[in-house]
């Protein structure tokens, strides 16, 4: 009874006794309410905790993958005082999130994304101005050359970059977390502020670490514990520790929209930052009414920074670990690399229909790295029939991606690094209707198609250069695969070294 101990150590004896009193009626009426409109079964809630005590706090997913195995696909967990509702398994993710799309579509209510964002931005914002901001950046990024060959080009001019700092190792071991993050934000910084930053810059570098900081604060126990019961706002530390890498980012990028603004020219757009100013010009020529408002401007810039770093990048590390750890798989994709394109010639996404094996092992890099298995939480946005449940309108809801990316009945040895999940018994490349690591339906991920983009080519660039394999001394079944505390799901910082064919 971890919680129960953390808890109460933080009331006096005669809160904790009020609470539970209020706790016990507010199931009990809830639970009322549920039998009359048949909300979904789950474990019994214990007062003010709920069912916390149940939950692995290093592995959330994994509890709510187990509890489904007894409850179903569809059942309740209680997060604290707050009823949450658990999607589990690929046909009932996939039911909720693309065949009832609008009843599944809102954000869900975190209080560290609402404390940090208030209902701006992209990824955590609701309602119309969720809608305008998504909108407008899908078509912003498509027009700076998402999913064409002025992207390729960038990233393919970033991979050399990114080859010159493996190559200053000289093969020796090394920690390539900040390398890696660099070389991915450097391509969103080439759409967002229409330039790229050196490796050893120090603002780059100050950017970088607030997002890695911030990433692995989040998944701590104060944090979930945080999400849970609002009210420990006032306790110092770790979230004390996000607010001030929140200032910190946000007064960067305040600096940086103010040159911007400085220079801005309407016949030379030379990022998404110039193309939202003079949209938020237009707009506010129509009407001071607008959501092309600054705070807007700067949610949707930094979600855009946070999310198209960390969840690449986190890809291709584990990549990385697993081509040293599997290194007759590495050989396998070096060869075909070799045979398509040889060792000279840089990639092309062209290519990547020519290259089966690799192509498949990119695909179960993602679906074994599982970066964020718990989604992000979703709402009801109506009242919802939902496999024979009644859900409110307002309904917490998490679509666990990592039920689906290990689901026992769509892969044949989910808990295991296998490329042939994606290969047909003549060696070519196969799609998988469960593959789904950027989530689906109206809160997929916009930069999906960046995403697929970059980590084809610089995955491929880098095993046309180098070996990774472990340290010297370290054998490959020696390397870990337990993944770090934090938000997403990405390796422990090891040392590996990427040795020059």
């Amino acid at each position: 009874m971890w919680v129960t101990s953390i808890l109460s150590s933080w009331f006096t004896v005669s809160h904790v006794i009020l609470l539970s009193f209020f706790s016990i009626c507010y199931f009990y009426f809830k639970s009322k309410n549920s039998e009359k409109y048949r909300f979904p079964p789950g474990p019994t809630p214990l007062p003010l905790i709920g069912n916390l005590h149940l939950l692995n706090m290093r592995r959330p997913a994994l509890t709510l993958m187990q509890l489904s195995e007894k409850y179903g696909t569809v059942y309740t967990f209680h997060m604290g005082m707050q009823k949450t509702v658990v999607l589990t398994g690929y046909d009932t993710v996939k039911d909720a999130l693309i065949n009832h799309a609008e009843e599944f579509g809102n954000r869900g209510h975190l209080p560290l994304f609402e404390n940090a964002y208030t209902e701006h931005g992209i990824i955590f914002a609701n309602g119309e101005s969720w809608k305008q901001m998504r909108r407008f950046a899908l078509s912003t990024l498509r027009d700076f050359g998402m999913g064409k060959k002025t992207i390729e080009h960038r990233i393919l001019e970033e991979s050399t970059a990114l080859i010159k700092v493996f190559e200053s190792f000289k093969g020796q071991p090394f920690e390539n977390t900040l390398i890696m993050n660099s070389a991915l934000a450097n391509v969103i910084c080439s759409i967002v502020f229409g330039h790229r930053f050196e490796y050893d810059d120090k603002k780059f570098i100050r950017f970088l670490n607030i997002i890695n900081d911030s990433v692995r604060i989040s998944g701590t126990l104060f944090i979930r514990l945080y999400n849970a019961f609002p009210f420990l706002k006032f306790l110092p530390g770790a979230l004390r520790e996000i607010e001030k890498n929140s200032e910190d980012f946000n007064a960067e990028l305040k600096k940086i929209f103010a040159e911007s603004k400085s220079t801005l020219n309407h016949s030379d757009i030379r990022s998404y930052t110039d193309a939202f100013l003079i949209k938020q010009e237009t707009e506010r020529a129509k009407s001071e009414d607008t959501y092309f408002h600054d705070l807007n401007l700067l949610y949707s810039t930094s979600n855009l920074f946070g999310a198209g770093t960390e969840t690449t990048s986190a890809t291709l590390r584990w990549g990385f670990l697993l081509m040293a750890k599997y290194p007759d798989i590495q050989k396998k994709i070096q060869d075909e690399i070799d045979n398509i394109i040889g060792p000279m010639r840089p990639p092309t996404i062209e290519d990547r229909k020519n290259m089966p094996y690799c192509n498949a092992v990119i695909h179960e890099i993602q679906r074994f790295g599982n970066i964020v298995p718990m989604n992000i939480q979703h709402e009801t946005s109506r009242d919802t029939y939902f496999q024979g449940y009644f859900l409110p309108k307002g309904t917490q809801v998490i679509p666990l991606l990592a039920s689906v990316l290990q689901d026992k009945t769509q892969w044949k040895t989910p808990d295991h690094f296998n490329p042939s999940h994606f290969l047909n018994a003549e060696g070519q490349f196969v799609k998988n209707d469960a593959f789904m690591p950027f989530s689906a339906g109206r809160r997929a991920c916009l930069g999906e198609n960046l995403a697929k983009m970059e980590l084809f080519l610089f995955f491929v660039v880098l095993l046309q250069k180098f070996t990774f394999c472990p340290p010297p001394g370290v054998k490959e079944n020696e390397l870990d695969l337990e993944p770090r505390i934090g938000s997403t799901r990405s390796p422990k910082p090891i040392l590996l070294c990427a040795v020059p064919r």
